[in-house]
Formats: C-alpha cells, sequence, structure tokens
C-alpha cells in the first residue's frame, strides 16, 4: 500500500459567528421556555422566530426518564444554552413561559 500523502493546511482564520455589532450594543433573542409535567423545553430563537441558536430538553440532560421534568434538569438545558448563546454574541433574551393549558392546568411544570 502506497504510504498516505500530507496535506498541508494554511494558517486558521478566526471564524467570527452571529451577526456584527458595535460595542456596548445588545442582541437579542426569544427564549421559549416549555415546561410540561413530563418534560421541559429551552429554545432559543432569533427575533423572527425563523433561526433556531439553540433547543435543549431536561431529557437530553439527565439519564432518568422521571428526572426529565425536574428543576435540576431545566437548569442544566438552560446552561447549555446561555453557553451556546454567549459564543453566538447573544446578549439579551426575551423569554416567552408555555405551559400545556387546553383543558388541562393552566400552571407550568416544576422545570419552568
Amino acid at each position: 500500500m502506497a504510504p498516505k500523502k500530507k496535506v498541508e493546511r494554511g494558517a486558521q482564520e478566526n471564524i467570527a459567528l452571529g451577526p456584527q455589532v458595535r460595542e456596548g450594543e445588545l442582541v437579542f433573542g426569544v427564549a421559549r421556555i416549555f415546561a410540561s409535567f413530563n418534560d421541559t423545553f429551552v429554545h432559543v430563537t432569533d427575533l423572527s422566530g425563523r433561526e433556531t441558536i439553540s433547543r435543549v430538553t431536561g431529557g437530553m440532560k439527565v439519564k432518568a426518564d422521571r428526572d426529565e421534568s425536574s428543576p435540576y434538569a431545566a437548569m442544566l438545558a438552560a446552561q447549555d444554552v446561555a453557553t451556546r448563546c454567549k459564543e453566538l454574541g447573544i446578549t439579551a433574551l426575551h423569554v416567552k413561559i408555555r405551559a400545556t393549558g387546553g383543558n388541562g392546568t393552566k400552571t407550568p411544570g416544576p422545570g419552568a
């Protein structure tokens, strides 16, 4: 078998993600938190709601099914979302909290 050719790569440039803003200017996003009695969703979009920046659930952070809707799982999900928002340069969030509603209870679950 012939030896593999080595590919030389040039110097990597710093890639800036997110919008170009001036110093001290706020970049807003919308954090939609859906807290049911079975799971907690934290979904961050841009202001129009069309571009998803980050979406993390409580079930993605804990192993046990019974802990998906716990406040601890919601806290871990919020930490991941905050880290991703900081990477992309989002400095402010509008928070919208939603519960299950309908014929059932209108109060959010324990993860809200």
